[in-house]
């Protein structure tokens, strides 16, 4: 069973929960690309790192099936959602895999790929909304929309970008997949 990002819900509200993330850790591609081409394009440097293309510094879990492995390498178990927010400037994207709730700054292995980057996320209080159905860029759009007016009038403020959430591999029908839109707001 893939591990999911832990988080404590708060309170519910009509259009969404309101949830606390603790910190964690995150792989994240800097990806310049269409919404739809993003994840794809991210995909293959976030895999090669946690499949093994890392600099371990002691041996750390794996997954199974284990393959052999060289000593400088360490295989990193999967976690969902993988997470895309928009970056900067438009047809910017951030891609994320969140790292194991096992890992430290301290023990999480260094990147081989220059364009993979660990950075470690503080703790979080953000409104989710849930759906199921395909990933594109207006199914999304339409619920971050939907998840902006409800947090509004819910008398509360949003404070970062808003997070688009995949928590299915791309082989599980559409219409059986979890996605959310999480958008961070203020304490």
């Amino acid at each position: 069973m893939t591990e999911q990002q832990p988080y404590r819900v708060v309170s519910r509200h009509p259009g969404f929960e309101l949830r606390r993330y603790p910190a964690h850790l995150v792989a994240e591609v800097r990806i310049q690309s269409s919404f739809s081409r993003a994840p794809i394009e991210a995909f293959r440097p976030l895999a090669g790192y946690i499949g093994g293309a890392n600099r371990a510094r002691q041996p750390i879990g794996t997954t199974a099936p284990t393959a052999p492995r060289t000593p400088d390498t360490t295989k990193i178990a999967m976690t969902t959602p993988v997470l895309q927010e928009e970056g900067e400037q438009p047809g910017a994207y951030l891609v994320q895999f969140v790292m194991p709730a096992a890992f430290t700054a301290a023990t999480l292995p260094e990147p081989v790929d220059p364009r993979v980057r660990i950075r470690e996320i503080p703790p979080q209080l953000a409104a989710a909304t849930r759906f199921s159905g395909r990933w594109t860029e207006r199914a999304f759009g339409q619920r971050a929309t939907m998840l902006g007016r409800s947090v509004t009038a819910a008398g509360l403020q949003p404070t970062g970008a808003i997070r688009y959430a995949r928590f299915d591999p791309p082989w599980k029908p559409w219409f059986l997949r979890r996605n959310e839109v999480v958008l961070p707001v203020v304490e």
